[in-house]
């Protein structure tokens, strides 16, 4: 995903970057680019500070995709994938995002759209999900981005 792909590239991470790795470079980027430092202009202050959003969303979407965040709550989105029914779905700009009945909300990235109208065209969207979205493409919990944000 081209989001994915910007917010690498904005962290100067790679795709293996840890959870450590993110922080130090979200705290060494935030020193740089924090608008506090930028008082001798109205204009740098306010590059200042969205190159700081920028910097601060970037490193929230990163974390919450990075593989330790994931692994940590494998066996509850395991339970949810498998156990649950999907209640709603929504698909824009090649992000689909699933409503699961325990009220678990999760978002997939990079999801073509062949597979979203699959998807909708499935006798059982459930069993389609399961087959061919659940594990197959990088996915967060939107859930834990309400409770942490």
């Amino acid at each position: 995903m081209k989001k994915i792909v910007d917010y690498r590239k904005l962290l100067e991470v790679n795709k293996d970057a840890e959870l450590a790795e993110l922080k130090t470079v979200y705290r060494s980027l935030m020193k740089t680019w924090h608008p506090d430092k930028f008082q001798e202009s109205a204009e740098a202050k306010l590059t200042a500070e969205e190159k700081s959003k920028h910097i601060i969303e970037a490193y929230h979407f990163l974390v919450s995709i990075a593989p330790e965040t994931l692994s940590q709550t494998q066996e509850e989105y395991n339970t949810t994938t498998g156990t649950c029914g999907i209640q709603d779905f929504e698909y824009q700009s090649q992000v689909l995002k699933i409503y699961f009945t325990d009220e678990s909300v999760y978002e997939y990235f990079d999801v073509p759209k062949e597979v979203y109208r699959k998807l909708i065209n499935a006798d059982s969207p459930g069993r389609f999900a399961r087959r061919h979205i659940f594990n197959s493409y990088v996915y967060r919990s939107v859930n834990k981005l309400v409770a942490n944000g």
